[in-house]
C-alpha cells in the first residue's frame, strides 16, 4: 500500500486540506500561479507529506484551481490564448520529463532544489515592473521562445508540483513585455494541460494522494475568482513585494527541513 493509503485521516487533516486550498486558490487568482508554492510546503510542513507525494498531490489539485482562474481572467479579456497553447505544448513534454526524474532524486535534493527555485522567484518579483497597458506580440522568434519556456516550466511542474505559473508570469512580463493581468491569465491557461500531463505521470508512480488533491482543489476553486478580482485592484509592485515576503518564509522553512533531512541521510 502507498503512503497516502495508510496515512490516518481525522478532522485536523481535512480542516488543513480545506485551509490550504482556500489560501492556494486566493494566491492562484491573485498572482496567476497554480498554488503549488503554497500547497507543497504546507503539505510537507504541517501534514508530514514527503516531498514527492506533496508535489504530486499539489499538481493534481492545480487542475481545477487553474480552470476557475482562467475563466475569471477571460471574463476581463486577460488571456492570450495562442501563446498559452504554445506554452502548454512545450510544458506537457517537460512535465513528462520531470515526473520521470522525480522518483530518481532524493528528498533532500528536491527540498534544496525547491528552495533555490523560490529564491529565483523572489528575486524576479523585484526585477519585474508590471505594466497594465503592455500587449503581447506573437511572431516566429517569440513562438520558439515560448516553446522553450514551456518545456522548462513543465519539467519544474513534474519535479516540484507547481504548474509553472510562478515562472511563466515573470517571464511573460519581463522578457515578452506583456501586461501583468494578461500574463497571469495566460499562465493559468497554460498550466492546465501541464498539470494534467504531470498528474498522469505521478499517478503511475503512486505520487498522488487523490483524496487530499480533491479536497484542496475544490476548496481552492472557491477563492480563486476572489483573488483574480483583487489582482485588478492591488498595485502590481505592492503585490509582488507581499508575495516575495511570503516566499521568504516558505524558503526558510524548507531549508530547515532540507538540513534536517541531510543529517538523517534522507
Amino acid at each position: 500500500m502507498t503512503d497516502a493509503e495508510t496515512r490516518p485521516r481525522g478532522p485536523r487533516a481535512y480542516t488543513a486540506f480545506i485551509g490550504i486550498g482556500l489560501l492556494a486558490g486566493l494566491l492562484s487568482g491573485l498572482f496567476g500561479v497554480g498554488g503549488g508554492t503554497v500547497i507543497v510546503p504546507l503539505l510537507v510542513l504541517f501534514l508530514h507529506f514527503n516531498q514527492r507525494l506533496g508535489a504530486g498531490t499539489s499538481l493534481a489539485a492545480i487542475v481545477p484551481t487553474a480552470t476557475v482562474g482562467v475563466i475569471s481572467y477571460a471574463l476581463n479579456d486577460s488571456v492570450a490564448w495562442i501563446p498559452a497553447l504554445i506554452l502548454a505544448a512545450g510544458a506537457v513534454v517537460g512535465a513528462q520529463i520531470g515526473t520521470r526524474l522525480l522518483p530518481r532524486i532524493s528528498q533532500t535534493v528536491l527540498r534544496w532544489f525547491f528552495v533555490g527555485f523560490l529564491v529565483v522567484v523572489i528575486v524576479s518579483l523585484f526585477l519585474v515592473i508590471p505594466s497594465r497597458d503592455a500587449e503581447f506580440e506573437l511572431h516566429l522568434l517569440t513562438g520558439i521562445a515560448l516553446v522553450v519556456v514551456g518545456v522548462g516550466t513543465g519539467i519544474l511542474a513534474g519535479l516540484i508540483g507547481v504548474g509553472g505559473g510562478i515562472v511563466v508570469v515573470p517571464i511573460l512580463m519581463l522578457a515578452f513585455g506583456t501586461s501583468d493581468l494578461v500574463a497571469k491569465g495566460t499562465s493559468l491557461l497554460m498550466m492546465i494541460p501541464t498539470a494534467i500531463s504531470g498528474t498522469i505521470g505521478n499517478l503511475r508512480n503512486r505520487n498522488v494522494d487523490l483524496r487530499a488533491a480533491a479536497i484542496v482543489g475544490v476548496s481552492a476553486c472557491t477563492t480563486t475568482a476572489l483573488g483574480a478580482w483583487l489582482a485588478t485592484l492591488i498595485d502590481p509592485l505592492v503585490g509582488n513585494m507581499l508575495f516575495a515576503a511570503y516566499l521568504v518564509f516558505i524558503a526558510v522553512q524548507m531549508a530547515i527541513k532540507a538540513i534536517k533531512g541531510h543529517r538523517k541521510g534522507d
